[in-house]
């Protein structure tokens, strides 16, 4: 079985856990933007959700496109376009794996350390967007 999920827009890395003291008790939460972009993941996905989580094995094909600055020349935009110049802007390739990872437990598997084999690539891109293909 194999699903390709596509989620278009720029996509984040997941962020740090934040620590709030609030009445005397230390608490962790996960900061706003994390939240969206999670939920905004989940909604991309959940037209090409199984009718129940995958069990087992699934493997995870992600490319992370990036818009090509426009503040470059447009001989440095058509090379970055053709893949002659690779990305080492934000996201973090690793932060995004787990924003993506989180936000897909219990929508297309049932929890993310399903995953054995992952494969990640990051390029530019005349829009940005997120190419996900999982296969069980």
């Amino acid at each position: 079985m194999q699903i390709t999920i596509l989620i278009p827009g720029e996509m984040r890395g997941k962020g740090r856990a934040r620590f709030s003291a609030r009445g005397g008790f230390a608490r962790a939460y996960t900061d706003q933007k994390t939240v969206t972009a999670e939920n905004w993941v989940r909604c991309c996905a959940a037209d090409m959700a199984p009718d129940a989580p995958l069990e087992g094995p699934v493997s995870l094909d992600m490319e992370i496109g990036v818009a090509v600055p426009r503040s470059w020349p447009k001989k440095r935009q058509a090379a970055a376009l053709a893949g002659e110049v690779k990305p080492t802007t934000k996201p973090d390739i690793d932060n995004a794996v787990k924003l993506i990872a989180d936000a897909l437990n219990g929508v297309i598997w049932r929890d993310d350390r399903q995953i054995w084999n992952l494969t990640v690539r990051k390029v530019y891109q005349a829009a940005p967007r997120t190419l996900l293909c999982v296969t069980a």
